[in-house]
């Protein structure tokens, strides 16, 4: 199970006094160095946290792999194909939410997501969904030819008893085999922490995990790469 760090939190602190610091490249560069298997970056329309210039940068700088994250709108498609990244994995985004509250609604969204795929393919850039682990979404991203699914994991990481998150886990993991019957990569990320990753980690269909507030939040105290090879050894156990 491959391991990426979403560091939107670092430019989050940066902006919030309009500065330079902490440099969101810098975390990249010392995360590489600590052995995550990519960096993961949330473009969002609002720019509040990850901007245009990071991207560039990143693309430039980094040699793992950039996942950049990103709503399916004409500008933000235009970004990722001038940029092209390693991956490009749509989410769903809302002004006012403090961070991805679930997955994006394939069905629902099914044009939309068609044609921003087509322009992101135009440009090799591999695409993965952000999604619920439901049957009908897995197959709707098969009929729009993503290459990845990403599963949403929020409600394992929330569940208010020990029986109810083994029944998400339970989810998480019919939906990974039957998305990888038909050769669609698995990721996984939201709300996956130090502690329910020791339970999550069993579920070995799993391609790639992404991580971001867990490992920033406990970077405050032991230092970023000691954060991260503290992940790393819970999932390479």
């Amino acid at each position: 199970m491959r391991f990426s760090i979403n560091i939107d939190h670092i430019a989050t602190l940066r902006n919030a006094r309009a500065d330079v610091q902490p440099d969101p490249i810098t975390a990249a560069l010392l995360a590489e160095q600590a052995g995550v298997d990519g960096i993961v970056v949330h473009l969002r329309e609002d720019r509040r946290h990850i901007n245009d210039r990071d991207v560039r940068i990143l693309r430039e700088v980094i040699t793992t792999k950039l996942d950049l994250e990103m709503a399916a709108t004409d500008e933000i498609v235009k970004i990722a194909c001038e940029t092209v990244p390693d991956l490009a994995t749509i989410v769903p985004e809302k002004r006012q939410e403090l961070t991805t509250e679930g997955g994006i609604d394939v069905i629902d969204n099914f044009t939309l997501l068609h044609d921003a795929i087509a322009d992101l393919h135009k440009y090799k850039i591999p695409v993965s969904l952000f999604i619920e682990p439901i049957q009908e979404q897995i197959e709707s991203a098969i009929e729009l030819k993503a290459d990845y699914i990403e599963i949403h994991t929020g409600h394992f990481a929330n569940a208010a008893s020990e029986e109810q998150m083994f029944e998400e886990l339970e989810k998480v993991r019919q939906a990974t085999k039957y998305a990888k019957r038909f050769g669609l990569g698995v990721n996984a990320g939201h709300g996956l922490n130090y502690s329910n990753i020791k339970i999550f980690r069993e579920l070995e269909d799993i391609d790639e995990v992404s991580i971001g507030h867990a490992v920033i939040a406990r970077a405050v105290f032991v230092g970023l790469q000691q954060a991260i090879r503290d992940m790393l050894t819970l999932l390479k156990k």
